[in-house]
C-alpha cells in the first residue's frame, strides 16, 4: 500500500471559494442547502432526531440551535442531533454511482460545524459543494478497494471531517490527519442488510458524522494519523478532477420518503391512474417489474416509519391509495390505514433481466395492473423523477419543498422560507436556522 500526501485533496477543501465557482455550481448548491433543509425539517419531525437528542445530553452543553428543535447544543452535541435528523426519512439527495446518500453522510456535521464558528450561508453552501466531492470520490474509492459497499455512513466519516476540517481553519497537515483518522475508523455500513431487515440502521449516517466529528475534534486534541485512499496512486484520477468535476451536478433528488428503488414503480402507478382515471378500489391485483435489489426490499406490514420507508409493497401501496408519498403516508400516526394495507395484499414482484441489466447506472421498473372490471393495463418503463440525467433545476427542488413540507408550513411560511435560502446568502447560517423555526416552532 502506498500513500503520496501531495495535499491535493486538502488544498482543493480549504481553497474552494464562492466566487471562483461556476454559476451553475452556485445555482446547484442553493438548490441542495434547500433541500438538505427539507430533510432535515421532516427529520426533526421523527423518533431518530429524539434519539439524538437524548444521546447529545451526555455531551457538555452548548448554545446551539438547530433546525425543529427547541433546545441547544455544544458543536459535538448538533453534529450528533443532526446526524439523527438528516435521513430519518429517506427524502435527501444520493448519486448513483456510490449507491447511497452523499448529502446526508454529512450536512450534520457541516451545519453543526457552521453553527459553532458563525459562519455565513454563503461559506455553508459552499462547504457543501466541497463536501459533495470528497463523499463521492472517498465513496468510489471504498467501493472499489474493499470490493463491498460502502454504503452513506463509510464516506460520511471522511467528508463530515472534510467540512469541519474546512470550516475550523484547519492546516492542510491537520486536515490530512483528520480525514486519515475519519476513513481509518469509518463504519462498514452493510447497507443490504438494512435493505432486507429495515430499521435505524439505513444507511448508517448518524455513525458517520459521528466518525468524522470525533475525527476532527481528535486532530485538534494533537491525535495524528496516516494515509486514505484517495492518497494512492489507483486513485489519482479521482483526486485529479477536483474543481473540474463537481459531483454536485450529478446527484439524483428524491420526490417521495422512502428508498430510492421504490420510487419507480410509484411514479409509474401513480401517473397511470391518473391518465386512465380509476382508484385503488379498481384493482384486482397489481405486478411491479423491476430489478433485483429493488425486489429484496421488504414487503413487510410495517409496524414504524423505518419499516415504512425500506420497504416496496408499503409505499407502493400507499402512493396507489394516496396518489402521493410524503410525510403523512409514512409517519408512525398513519401506518394503519386499512386501504393501504389492503392494497399490499394484491401485489407481487418480478425481477425484470432488462430492469436488472441496467442497474445501478439506472433504477428502472414498470407496473401491470389487473383491473375488477377485466382491464389489463400496462405503465411504461420508468426510472425515477429527479435523475441526475433530468437535469433537474431549482424550480423542481423548490416545488418539491412546498409538497413535502406542507404538513408544516403555510403558504406564507414556504414563500419566507424560500426567499431566505435561494436568494439571500449573505445571511449569516444561524440566521437562516432562526427563520426556519420562527416558522416551524411557531417562534416569535
Amino acid at each position: 500500500m502506498e500513500f503520496i500526501t501531495d495535499y491535493k485533496v486538502e488544498n482543493y477543501i480549504l481553497d474552494t471559494r464562492w466566487e471562483d465557482l461556476p454559476d451553475e455550481v452556485k445555482t446547484r448548491a442553493k438548490g441542495c442547502g434547500l433541500d438538505l433543509m427539507t430533510a432535515l425539517i421532516l427529520g426533526s419531525q421523527g423518533e431518530q432526531f429524539r434519539n439524538g437528542v437524548r444521546i447529545s445530553k451526555y455531551m457538555i452543553p452548548g448554545d446551539i440551535t438547530v433546525p425543529g428543535c427547541r433546545e441547544t447544543f455544544s458543536f459535538p452535541g448538533a453534529a450528533v442531533a443532526l446526524g439523527h435528523a438528516s435521513n430519518s426519512f429517506d427524502i435527501d439527495d444520493g448519486h448513483n454511482m456510490i449507491k447511497g446518500h452523499p448529502g446526508t453522510s454529512f450536512v450534520g456535521a457541516v451545519m453543526a460545524a457552521g453553527l459553532e464558528k458563525d459562519i455565513s450561508y454563503r461559506e455553508y453552501l459552499t462547504t457543501l459543494v466541497v463536501c459533495y466531492d470528497i463523499a463521492v470520490r472517498s465513496g468510489l474509492s471504498l467501493q472499489d478497494y474493499y470490493g463491498f459497499l460502502h454504503s452513506t455512513g463509510a464516506y460520511g466519516a471522511v467528508s463530515s471531517a472534510a467540512g469541519i476540517g474546512r470550516i475550523f481553519g484547519f492546516t492542510r497537515e491537520q486536515l490530512n490527519t483528520a480525514i486519515s483518522m475519519a476513513e481509518f475508523h469509518a463504519p462498514l455500513t452493510p447497507v443490504m442488510i438494512s435493505v432486507e431487515y429495515p430499521s435505524m440502521n439505513k444507511d448508517g449516517a448518524p455513525f458517520g458524522v459521528l466518525t468524522g466529528t470525533f475525527a476532527a475534534l481528535d486532530t485538534l486534541a494533537g491525535e495524528t494519523a496516516k494515509g486514505y485512499l484517495l492518497e494512492m496512486p489507483a486513485y489519482k484520477d479521482l483526486a485529479d478532477s477536483l474543481g473540474k468535476r463537481y459531483e454536485i451536478l450529478n446527484l439524483y433528488f428524491k420526490p417521495y420518503t422512502c428508498c430510492r428503488w421504490a420510487h419507480q414503480p410509484i411514479r409509474a402507478s401513480i401517473e397511470l391512474m391518473q391518465k386512465e382515471g380509476f382508484t385503488w378500489e379498481d384493482v384486482e391485483h397489481v405486478t411491479v417489474h423491476t430489478f433485483d435489489s429493488a425486489s429484496k426490499l421488504s414487503k413487510i406490514v410495517p409496524k414504524d416509519t423505518d419499516e415504512a420507508q425500506y420497504n416496496i409493497a408499503y409505499p407502493v401501496a400507499a402512493a396507489i391509495v394516496n396518489g402521493d408519498l410524503g410525510y403523512l403516508q409514512v409517519c408512525n400516526a398513519n401506518l394503519g390505514d386499512e386501504r393501504v394495507l389492503s392494497v399490499m395484499k394484491r401485489l407481487s414482484f418480478d425481477v425484470d433481466p432488462e430492469m436488472e441489466a441496467q442497474f445501478p447506472a439506472k433504477r428502472l421498473a414498470w407496473v401491470e395492473f389487473s383491473l375488477k372490471d377485466g382491464r389489463n393495463m400496462k405503465t411504461p418503463v420508468y426510472a425515477a423523477d429527479g435523475e441526475a440525467s433530468d437535469h433537474v433545476d431549482n424550480a423542481w427542488l423548490t416545488a418539491k419543498f412546498r409538497r413535502i413540507t406542507a404538513p408544516f408550513f403555510t403558504p406564507e411560511a414556504q414563500d419566507s422560507l424560500l426567499e431566505t435560502m435561494m436568494e439571500k446568502e449573505g445571511l449569516s447560517l444561524r440566521e437562516v436556522v432562526a427563520e426556519v423555526n420562527r416558522w416551524l416552532l411557531k417562534e416569535d
